[in-house]
């Protein structure tokens, strides 16, 4: 008599496990949304400044997110001497809730609240439409090409974490250059040189035809929090015995990786996006697990850990008053006028 209720149970629960990926998308296009807007409230911010104005806008912390390298520093300041940035204070803000979320659900904030990473997937997504697929580099070649954002990583962590003292980097966080780096970023991509316009067009042919190749070879962001994911208690675990080799989740996964021949993936290219779990057709093979697989948490459970994570770390650090920068847009403004002659020191 229970047989028909545990047939129904177990569509229901693969109907639920796909439903992840419409959540993920959701997720994804909710923060593109948060961070678009946030981008145009700042180039009108700047385009204020530019004509010598008070602009009636606030200074987006949001766009702090696009300058990880100045969140390291920052946070190394705060771990070794208890400062709190007070010109871009959301960059280590966001760059520690990245690095939470590596150590307690694997590299999920590349795959589920990057903007950079869902642009890239929406990149493959059209490339797909022109060339019917995405391809794959052979195997050699896409192990050279994904040592170059671990190299691009050891650089910057040997500049910042050993050869950078934190007197230097209190001093550097004071600089007209670190007041305006935002600002810098954003011209950077307004008026972009023809090197950068050239390297940006090779860079999108590149990830139409090649999924999420900045993200896969060239991030140096996502290689630390790679390496750090693999600290994470949470893993993909697959269930041998329940396992009906069909090969889906190998296919599916956005990292490449051989989900159906290994019965943990450990590897630091998963980005827990949960695409092998929504895609598997077998109830109970894969799962996001604790205790060597012993403990599954329901993708639900998964999804909720990570944006909870996120937006109480955001909120946190609002209410903490180490979100908004210190910096008056009265300051800028007068400094504003030197930006064409402000380098990096």
């Amino acid at each position: 008599m229970d047989e028909p209720y545990v047939e129904v149970e177990s569509s229901m629960n693969i109907i639920a496990r796909a439903f992840i990926r419409k959540i993920r998308l959701l997720v994804q296009g909710a923060i593109l949304a948060i961070v678009a807007h946030a981008g145009i409230g700042f180039y009108f911010f700047v385009n204020a400044l530019e004509r010598g104005v008070l602009p009636a806008l606030k200074r987006s912390p949001s766009i702090e997110g696009f300058l990880p390298i100045g969140g390291l520093m920052s946070l190394k300041l705060r771990l070794t001497e208890g400062i709190i940035d007070p010109v871009h204070p959301a960059a280590p803000v966001i760059f520690s809730c990245a690095i939470a979320l590596s150590l307690l659900v694997k590299k999920s904030f590349c795959s589920w609240i990057c903007p950079v990473g869902a642009v890239s997937e929406l990149t493959a997504r059209a490339g797909r439409s022109i060339s019917g697929r995405n391809f794959v580099l052979q195997k050699n070649a896409d192990l050279a090409l994904r040592s170059v954002k671990y190299i691009l990583m050891a650089f910057f962590l040997f500049i910042i974490l050993i050869k950078m003292s934190s007197a230097q980097i209190a001093a550097f966080l004071q600089t007209p250059y670190w007041k305006l780096a935002d600002v810098k970023l954003l011209k950077f991509f307004v008026d972009m040189s023809v090197t950068t316009e050239t390297a940006l067009s090779l860079l999108l042919i590149l990830s139409l035809f090649y999924r999420s190749f900045w993200c896969r070879y060239l991030c140096p962001y996502g290689g630390l929090l790679g390496l750090i994911s693999l600290l994470s208690p949470l893993k993909i675990h697959r269930n041998e015995s329940r396992c009906i080799q069909c090969g889906q989740c190998s296919a599916r996964c956005p990292s490449q990786l051989p989900v159906s021949t290994k019965r943990v993936i450990r590897s630091a290219e998963c980005n827990a996006c949960l695409t092998c779990i929504s895609n598997c057709p077998a109830e109970d093979a894969l799962n996001m697990s604790l205790g060597g697989g012993r403990r599954a948490l329901h993708p639900v459970v998964v999804v909720a850990l990570i944006i909870t994570i996120f937006f109480a770390t955001i909120l946190s650090a609002k209410l903490t008053g180490a979100w908004y920068s210190s910096v008056s847009s009265e300051e800028l403004l007068s400094i504003m006028q030197f930006i064409g002659t402000v380098k990096h020191p």
